[in-house]
């Protein structure tokens, strides 16, 4: 390299189209585009099924590179100070990340580039349409409730930047360091757990997947969402949280490109929905920003009584994972988690509420495993999501508001297409017993081939008795 080139360091932005970052260093010069495997400071460790994922993300990624991406595994800022010096690096480029651990790294790595060697160290916000502390009250507090902070807040701030075009990339402009770098198959990404089979068919993972899925749902979708939305038999949510986390589309081309199809259709109500639901992602991003302690401790104090089960190895927790807790909706959810990485959001809501409530289960559990299995597990909105539900977060669902599984299932999959789905075993159940099977008549049960108990279980709890327990327990954590 005849003249110092720079580092681009790919994290949670695999993509070449609107890279704030990434466009920053090809104007600085070559580029050495590079992507660290950080196990020793993440934290929480990355769960499996995002480990599938991004093996599959990296290798898109690392082909619309013309194969030099750069691979490491490591201490990220040991990794990148040594890089600098063993190839007269003039500067390190990167987008922005908020989680705890990775901001405190961040910080650690801008410093000590500066300040011992004397480089330059960039970093761009390319994952929020708006940074975490540009959006606050009047009297300069953060927002605690999401219409004032959405509303009031974002909409009323400076619009989110237009998205930047691919940068051109040609031969010249990418070095690979073939030399000192692992290649994706050593970071050993994909999980002990064969998935491969079971989750791969449901998604198209990559910068040209996620565009593909962002224009078929504007174009197919984005004019039923905000009735389809609650309905998981049907294709009206987006499935876009994956792409986003990893970074393969940003906020910003999606934001856009959904306010020129609303445009184009005349449909003002359910673009400002769809766009709400985004608003509720950089919500979490705030919320984690303004208090990290989110992942593990209740923003809401008095729930530190309350009396939830903390055994991991329960039976009840057993069941709710494997979609065996005897209510067809519950464990559709947990069934379509398993096998596609993925769960409905509407649903994601239901078998929140029955674990954290139903069973009285601590939503650590829960949050754990989300964190393990699903493909789009984001630790800011993995833990104010599960905070919400559980009622002890930032404007949280009050916790006395229970989801009842039938009632639930009954409006949001009447015809039961989506329990048919992944209950096979129920399917032949006519749609007035599908939500609550314990209710058929042994002679339909019989004509359905299903003996509960050995076919499909039983309830593991009764719903009126588990809500008033839940009830009680709430009541126990009140002053007297």
């Amino acid at each position: 390299m005849s003249q110092a080139p720079v580092i681009f360091w790919f994290r949670q932005d695999l993509r070449l189209a609107d890279n704030p970052g990434l466009c920053a260093a090809i104007d600085a010069g070559q580029v050495i585009p590079v992507y660290i495997l950080d196990d020793v400071n993440s934290k929480p460790a990355m769960g499996s099924a995002s480990r599938w994922w991004l093996h599959h993300s990296l290798s898109s990624l690392n082909a619309s590179l013309g194969n030099k991406l750069n691979f490491y595994k490591g201490d990220a800022h040991h990794i990148l100070l040594k890089l600098v010096q063993q190839n007269n690096v003039k500067g390190v480029y990167w987008n922005r990340c908020y989680e705890p651990w990775r901001m405190q790294r961040d910080t650690q790595i801008k410093e000590a580039l500066k300040k011992e060697l004397s480089v330059e160290a960039h970093s761009f916000n390319g994952s929020l349409l708006w940074e975490p502390w540009q959006i606050a009250k009047k009297d300069e507090t953060p927002y605690k409730v999401f219409t004032p902070y959405y509303r009031k807040g974002c909409l009323n701030a400076v619009p989110p930047r237009e998205p930047l075009a691919k940068p051109p990339l040609d031969e010249a402009s990418l070095h690979c360091l073939l030399s000192s770098s692992e290649t994706l198959n050593s970071l050993a990404l994909e999980p002990q757990i064969k998935w491969d089979d079971m989750l791969a068919p449901h998604w198209e993972i990559g910068e040209t997947g996620a565009n593909n899925r962002l224009h078929a749902f504007l174009n197919q979708s984005l004019q039923h969402y905000k009735s389809g939305r609650d309905q998981p038999a049907l294709l009206d949510t987006s499935r876009l949280s994956a792409p986003l986390h990893f970074g393969e589309v940003s906020p910003n081309t999606v934001w856009y490109s959904a306010l020129q199809t609303g445009a184009a259709i005349g449909d003002e109500k359910n673009l400002d929905t769809f766009l709400s639901e985004i608003g509720w992602r950089e919500f979490s991003y705030y919320l984690l920003y303004h208090n990290p302690e989110i992942t593990w401790k209740n923003l809401q104090s008095k729930f530190d009584a309350f009396p939830w089960k903390k055994e991991s190895t329960s039976p009840e927790l057993k069941a709710w994972q494997q979609g065996r807790t005897g209510y067809p909706i519950v464990d559709a959810g947990m069934r379509e988690l398993w096998q596609t990485g993925y769960m409905h959001n509407r649903v994601r809501m239901i078998v929140g509420s029955f674990l954290v409530k139903n069973l009285l289960h601590h939503w650590h559990l829960g949050e754990a495993w989300f964190w393990d299995t699903l493909v789009d597990a984001d630790l800011a909105s993995n833990s104010a999501s599960w905070q919400w539900i559980a009622g002890c977060g930032a404007d949280a669902a009050p916790y006395f508001r229970i989801f009842n599984p039938v009632l639930q299932g009954e409006k949001f999959d009447a015809q039961g297409e989506y329990i048919r789905t992944y209950i096979p075993e129920l399917s032949a159940l006519p749609n007035k017993y599908i939500h609550k099977p314990w209710e058929a008549p042994v002679d339909v049960l019989n004509s359905a081939n299903i003996e509960l108990g050995q076919h499909y279980p039983e309830p593991i709890v009764e719903l009126k008795a588990s809500r008033q327990r839940a009830l009680d327990a709430l009541a126990s954590t009140k002053e007297p």
